[in-house]
């Protein structure tokens, strides 16, 4: 979350305040690290879509997910920035759908 944005005012709505409380507490864990076999806790209600302003979208509960401090302000903004997947999975793959090991898996 940018404080510079012009959207920067709805992280302080009580209703985004009731949102994050609500995801973290259905989804403790961080999301990504989970994905890699670790288990962190989640501080972070992070939005899975960016939503740039767009109500609807923002206040979405099922445009969320729970994430670490790490990976939402490391991995996730530089995906957010290049629109590349970063990271593994437990099998060392990588989770980018578009990344060319896994195009030529599904080529087959």
């Amino acid at each position: 979350m940018a404080n510079n944005s012009p959207w920067h005012h709805l992280y302080n709505t009580k209703r985004w305040y009731q949102l994050r409380w609500h995801q973290l507490q259905a989804e403790p864990l961080c999301r990504r690290c989970a994905a890699q076999g670790r288990t962190v806790e989640a501080r972070i209600a992070d939005h899975v879509v960016a939503h740039r302003g767009d109500e609807a979208l923002f206040f979405d509960a099922t445009n969320l997910q729970s994430l670490c401090k790490q990976c939402h302000d490391s991995a996730k903004q530089r995906e957010e920035k290049t629109g590349v997947v970063v990271g593994c999975d437990v099998n060392g793959l990588p989770i980018d759908p578009n990344h060319h090991w896994n195009r030529q898996r599904r080529d087959r």
